[in-house]
């Protein structure tokens, strides 16, 4: 699993239905939590992407339904996007046509860093180290393709 996966088309490479498995550690309290569901990514009219995960989200013994929703749209080349919140506002650039990407998010005094690794055609993973004064986080989530059943 060492190797990269360079992508030249991130949305093509996106669209379908994606297995979803997130580890969440509180770095600060020693806490983990975990999800897991599913992210369908959905074309859209303008050429982007609709990105919908839902799951089962555990912390400290509770489990509760979660989910999120964001928007993919064409970036400056075929293995570009840009990332934003269901509600249009810019989340932050990917860039997979190497396999590999590092994006920063600043979220009030918080500081999120996230990278992603492409590991193959039906595989990638996005790590986020959430750091500031409000949070101290480890996101690990792992993507696997869901085939369709035949």
């Amino acid at each position: 699993m060492g190797e990269l996966w360079p992508v030249p088309d991130v949305l093509a490479y996106l669209a379908g239905r994606w297995r979803t498995e997130r580890s969440v550690r509180d770095l600060a309290s020693g806490l983990e939590g975990r999800f897991e569901g599913v992210t369908s990514y959905d074309g859209l009219d303008d050429g982007g992407l609709i990105s919908r995960e839902s799951g089962a989200f555990t912390w400290q013994g509770a489990t509760r339904p979660a989910e999120r929703t964001l928007r993919y749209e064409p970036g400056s080349g075929p293995g570009r996007a840009d990332v934003r919140f269901a509600d249009g506002r810019p989340f932050h650039a990917l860039d997979l046509t190497t396999g590999h990407h590092v994006a920063d998010h600043p979220c009030a005094a918080d500081l999120y860093r996230g990278e992603f690794t492409v590991r193959g055609p039906d595989r990638w993973r996005t790590v986020w180290r959430v750091g500031g004064p409000a949070k101290d986080l480890l996101l690990t989530t792992d993507y696997l393709r869901e085939t369709p059943e035949a």
